[in-house]
C-alpha cells in the first residue's frame, strides 16, 4: 500500500504541473500576439487545450531529458554568458516541442518562445516546489534516493559513515553583527543554533583584517607576508593583489610551500565561493582554479549542476533582476535623504552587487547541497554577499539588514540538505574578518591618501584626482565569471621609479620606493623627503605609521607630542598606548609580526580610529571598510556545535587565521580520525596533471578519494 500511495502522489504532482503547464500556455497564446497555438479541425477550445496539453508535455520531457545535455555542450563558455544562454537554448526547446504536437501545431517567433519557454518554466518548477513543500514525506524520499546515488556513484557502502564537516564563511560579518542580527530577529536559524546546539567564539585577524590573508590562513595554515589586501614587491616589481587569479595562485603555492601540507580539505574536500582551495580537488567559482585555462579547469563546475534545470536559470534571472532593481531604489533613496557617509554606487555596481547577492550565492548553496547529498568528507564555502553590500552601504542599515536575511534563509536549505545526507554532518559557520564604517579619507579631507603622500615628497599632485577603486571581492569575481582581463588601473607601478608606490587596502595604506633594494629605514626616508612622514604622521586622518628606524628598530609614528609628533618603538610597546591608543587588545603583537614579514611596505599607514563611534577612514571608495586596525573589522566570529571540543580554553583567547586552521584541523581529526596532509609535492602534481573525462551528475565527483588509513 506503502508502494501504491508513493507512486499515486508522484502521479498526481506530474498531472498537475502538466495541467498547470497547459493553462500557462494558453494564456500566454492569448496573450501574445506572435505566438500560436492552432487545432487541425479549426479553433474549438477543446482542440487548442489538446494541443497545448500535447505542446506543454513534449516541451517538459525535452526540458527533463536533452537539457543537461544541451547544458554540458555549453559549460566551457564564459559563466554568465551561460547564464543568458539558457534562455535562447530554452526557447529553441519550446520550438522544437511546438512542431512535435501531433492533433494541431504551434508557432512563435524566436523572441517570444524565449518568453515563453521562461515563464512555463517558471510556473511549472513554483508549481513543483509548492506541491513537494506540501508533501514532506516525498521530499524527504527524493533527496534519500538522490543520495543513495551519489554515494554508489562514489563506491561508498551502506555503512554508517563518521561525521563530516560544513564550514560556511559569512564575508565580513563581525561578531557583533551576528549578535545584532540575531537580536533583532534578522537571522532565526543562527538564533535556533545559538540556544541549543552551538557555541559562539569570537577571533581576532591579523592586522591585515581581510579575506586574502584570513582565507589563506584559515585554508592552508599559514598567511605570512600577507601584509595587505595589495602590496608591491620590490624585487619582481609587480604588485599582488589577493583577488587576482595569479597572485592568488602564488599565495597558494607560497603557502603550501611554507607548511609543507597540501590544506584543510585535501582529504575528500570541496571549495565553493572562495579564493583557495584548500587542497580541495572538488572546486567550483574558486579564483585559484580559474587561472587555469583548458580542460583542466572546473573552477565552473557548479554552474553546470546549476543551470542544468532550467528553472534555476530562470529563478535567478528573476532575483537578480529584483536586486538591481533593489539597489537602484536604496541608492536612490539615500541620496534623496543626503544620508552621511554615502559614495556614489552608478555604473556598474548594481550589476555586480547582484551577482554577489544572487547568482554566487545561488551557485554556491546548490554546490554544498550537492556536497552533503554526496555525503563528502569536508566542505569549505564563501558567501560574500554581506561584505559586496556592506562595503558601499555601511555595515548596519535596512540595506544590509535584508542582505542577512537572505543568507540566513541559505543557511535554512543547507541544514536542510544536511539531514537528508548519507551521513551526519556538524555545520560551522564563521567569518574571516568584520566591517567598520566610516566617511572615506577623500570625502572627509579632499584628497587621497596618494596625494598626500605626493606632497609630503613635494611632487605635483593632480588637480582632479583618480578615485581610489575599491577592491571589493565581487568585482574581481564578474571579471573572471566573464573571461574579461584584471584592469591594472592604480595598481600599475609608477612609470618613474622615483616615484612612491601607494596602494590602498580599507584603511589600511602602503608606501613603497620602487628604486630603493630592500626596506628604507626612516633616516633615509628623511634624507629623501624631510617632510614626508611627519605630513603623514600629524594627519588628523591617520592614526599611526610603521617603519624601520636604525637605531631602535622597528617604531611608530603618530600625531601629538609637538610638530615633529611622537615615536615610539615597536619593541617597547604595549596595547593600548601611545599611537596604539584606543586600537584595543593585541594590536602591538599584530602590528610586530607584521613588521617581520619580508614585503612589508617603507612605510605602512593605518587610518585614525575613533573608539566611541567605531569609525575609520577608509583610503578606498568604501564606507564600509576592512584591512586593517580599527573596530569591528578586526573582531570576526567562530558559531560551531558544542558536540565538538571548544576552539580554546575557556581563559584563552583565539588569535589569527593560523589558529583558525588548527582548530579546524583538530575538528576534522575528532570526525574521521586523525587527518593524513596532502604535502607539497602530491597537491602540485594532482592540480596539474591531465585528468580522465568521467560522467557528471547533477553536481560532479571526485576523481579520487584519499583515505585516512587509520579509519
Amino acid at each position: 500500500m506503502g508502494r501504491w500511495r508513493t507512486t499515486g502522489s508522484a502521479l498526481l504532482r506530474v498531472i498537475v504541473v502538466w495541467v498547470v503547464s497547459t493553462l500557462t500556455m494558453m494564456l500566454l497564446a492569448g496573450i501574445l500576439p506572435d505566438f500560436k497555438l492552432t487545432s487541425d479541425n479549426g479553433e474549438s477550445i477543446t482542440r487548442v487545450a489538446l494541443t497545448a496539453a500535447w505542446g506543454a508535455g513534449a516541451f517538459g520531457l525535452l526540458s527533463a531529458l536533452v537539457w543537461p545535455l544541451v547544458v554540458r555542450a555549453f559549460l566551457l563558455v564564459p559563466a554568465l554568458v551561460l547564464g543568458l544562454l539558457v534562455f535562447f537554448l530554452n526557447g529553441s526547446l519550446l520550438l522544437v516541442a511546438l512542431r512535435l504536437i501531433p492533433t494541431g501545431h504551434g508557432a512563435a517567433e524566436p523572441e517570444t518562445a524565449v518568453i515563453v519557454a521562461a515563464v512555463m518554466s517558471a510556473v511549472a518548477s513554483a508549481t513543483s516546489t509548492s506541491l513537494a513543500v506540501r508533501d514532506d514525506d516525498a521530499y524527504r524520499r527524493r533527496l534519500s534516493r538522490l543520495a543513495d546515488r551519489r554515494r554508489r556513484r562514489r563506491g561508498l557502502d551502506s555503512a554508517p559513515q563518521p561525521p563530516g564537516l560544513v564550514l560556511i564563511q559569512l564575508d565580513g560579518v563581525g561578531e557583533r553583527t551576528l549578535r545584532h542580527a540575531v537580536d533583532s530577529g534578522l537571522m532565526p536559524t543562527v538564533a535556533a543554533w545559538l540556544q541549543g546546539t552551538h557555541r559562539l567564539t569570537p577571533w581576532r585577524t591579523d592586522w591585515s583584517s581581510q579575506t586574502g590573508a584570513s582565507q589563506l590562513g584559515i585554508l592552508h595554515g599559514s598567511n605570512f607576508d600577507v601584509p595587505a589586501f595589495r602590496w608591491y614587491e620590490k624585487e619582481s616589481g609587480e604588485v599582488m593583489v589577493s583577488n587576482r587569479p595569479a597572485s592568488a595562485v602564488e599565495l597558494q603555492r607560497r603557502a603550501v610551500e611554507r607548511t609543507g601540507d597540501g590544506g584543510l580539505l585535501t582529504v575528500d574536500g570541496a571549495s565553493r565561493g572562495n579564493l583557495f582551495s584548500g587542497g580541495a580537488e572538488e572546486v567550483a567559482l574558486v579564483l585559484t582554479a580559474a587561472a587555469r585555462r583548458g580542460r583542466r579547469n572546473r573552477s565552473r563546475a557548479g554552474y553546470f549542476a546549476y543551470f542544468s534545470d532550467p528553472a534555476n536559470a530562470v529563478r535567478t534571472a528573476g532575483s537578480f533582476v529584483a536586486e538591481v532593481g533593489r539597489e537602484l531604489t536604496q541608492s536612490t533613496r539615500a541620496r534623496l535623504r543626503r544620508e552621511t557617509p554615502r559614495i556614489k554606487r552608478g555604473g556598474l555596481y548594481p550589476f555586480i552587487r547582484a551577482f554577489a547577492t544572487v547568482v554566487e550565492r545561488d551557485v554556491v548553496v546548490a554546490a554544498v547541497m550537492g556536497d552533503l547529498l554526496a555525503g563528502r568528507t569536508a566542505v569549505y564555502a564563501d558567501l560574500v554577499a554581506y561584505d559586496e553590500v556592506a562595503h558601499h552601504s555601511g555595515p548596519r542599515g535596512r540595506d544590509t539588514d535584508q542582505v542577512l536575511r537572505r543568507l540566513d534563509r541559505s543557511l535554512a536549505l543547507i541544514a536542510g540538505a544536511a539531514g537528508q545526507a548519507p551521513r551526519p554532518y556538524r555545520i560551522v559557520l564563521l567569518s574571516d574578518h568584520g566591517q567598520s564604517p566610516g566617511e572615506t579619507f577623500e570625502s572627509a579631507f579632499g584628497l587621497t591618501l596618494k596625494d598626500l603622500v605626493r606632497a609630503g615628497c613635494g611632487l605635483p599632485v593632480p588637480r582632479r584626482a583618480r578615485r581610489t577603486r575599491s577592491g571589493a571581492e565581487a568585482r574581481y569575481a564578474v571579471r573572471v565569471a566573464l573571461h574579461r582581463p584584471v584592469e591594472e588601473g592604480e595598481e600599475r607601478p609608477p612609470q618613474r621609479e622615483s616615484d612612491p608606490v601607494v596602494l590602498a587596502s580599507g584603511n589600511l595604506g602602503l608606501v613603497s620606493f620602487p628604486d630603493a633594494e630592500g626596506r628604507l629605514t626612516r633616516e633615509q626616508i628623511d634624507r629623501r623627503h624631510p617632510a614626508l612622514l611627519t605630513t603623514l604622521a600629524n594627519h588628523p586622518g591617520i592614526g599611526f605609521l610603521l617603519v624601520r628606524s636604525e637605531e631602535h628598530g622597528a617604531v611608530l609614528l603618530g600625531g601629538g607630542g609637538g610638530a615633529g609628533g611622537t615615536e615610539v618603538p615597536l619593541a617597547q610597546l604595549a596595547d593600548d598606548e601611545g599611537p596604539l591608543k584606543g586600537f584595543g587588545r593585541g594590536a602591538a603583537d599584530a602590528v610586530r609580526r607584521t613588521d617581520t614579514f619580508p614585503h612589508t611596505a617603507d612605510i605602512m599607514v593605518n587610518s585614525m580610529y575613533d573608539p566611541a563611534t567605531g569609525r575609520v577612514h577608509a583610503f578606498e571608495e568604501q564606507i564600509g571598510s576592512h584591512g586593517g586596525l580599527g573596530g569591528e573589522q578586526s573582531h570576526p566570529f567562530l558559531l560551531s556545535p558544542v558536540e565538538l571540543s571548544a576552539p580554546v580554553p575557556d581563559s584563552g583567547e583565539l588569535v589569527g587565521a593560523e589558529q583558525v586552521h588548527h582548530v579546524l584541523r583538530r575538528w576534522l581529526g575528532e570526525g574521521q580520525g586523525p587527518q593524513i596532509p596532502v604535502g607539497a609535492e602530491a597537491l602540485t602534481t594532482a592540480e596539474d596533471s591531465p585528468r580522465t573525462a568521467q560522467p557528471e551528475g547533477s553536481f560532479p565527483v571526485v576523481d579520487r578519494v584519499v583515505q585516512d588509513k587509520t579509519c
